[in-house]
């Protein structure tokens, strides 16, 4: 086992997961700062609730791009494992981001990016999830939520243990950063996509 290059993949992927992307994009579009609208989030879903829809889909992009890459880069120099380190630093990065004092965001877009760089047909399984929950239900979080505890099943089903021990792992901090969410979910509370609501 190469620690040296699982060190490197670590620290590539929490510094690249780490990005405020959400937060960089609203400011330099004179928006403000996104951590002061909405759900104070700096994911896409509240950079949404600026009005614009090109800054969501534009940070949507850039946080799956993000650990996308990670696991590109980590999986070209330094192998399968090294890639799935990386893109789970990458997402923690993103949860707990050094630079906004670990109060980031809450990962699904980033999550998708490294599914989709470890293994394409459970990355899109994840979306597939997240959409028909959507769909139904018209809530983001609940899709989410769902489409998280599906990942690592479809990962053992398509992919091998690994990946789906990998999973697990992200699945249990993203339930962990939608703890507010679970809780407006059970009490009935939680809005509806569309309603502009936290």
């Amino acid at each position: 086992m190469d620690y040296t290059a699982f060190s490197y993949a670590l620290i590539a992927g929490y510094l690249l997961g780490s990005i405020p992307f959400g937060l960089l994009l609203t400011r330099l579009a004179g928006k403000g700062d996104i951590r002061k609208m909405g759900s104070g989030n700096i994911g896409a879903t509240n950079v949404l609730r600026t009005g614009s829809k090109g800054l969501a889909a534009a940070t949507l992009l850039l946080d799956g791009g993000k650990a996308f890459a990670a696991v590109v880069l980590a999986g070209y120099f330094w192998g399968e494992t090294a890639a799935m380190i990386a893109g789970s630093f990458a997402f923690v990065g993103h949860l707990f981001p050094l630079w906004l004092k670990f109060a980031g965001g809450k990962g699904v877009a980033t999550m998708i990016g490294a599914l989709l760089a470890l293994s394409w047909p459970v990355g899109l399984g994840f979306c597939a999830v997240w959409l028909l929950v959507a769909l139904i239900r018209r809530q983001s979080s609940l899709a989410a939520l769902s489409a998280a505890a599906a990942a690592p099943l479809l990962a053992w089903a398509l992919d091998g243990p690994a990946l789906a021990l990998t999973s697990l792992l992200l699945a249990i901090l993203l339930f962990y950063r939608h703890h507010e969410n679970i809780r407006r979910l059970m009490a009935g509370a939680e809005p509806r996509i569309g309603s502009g609501d936290k």
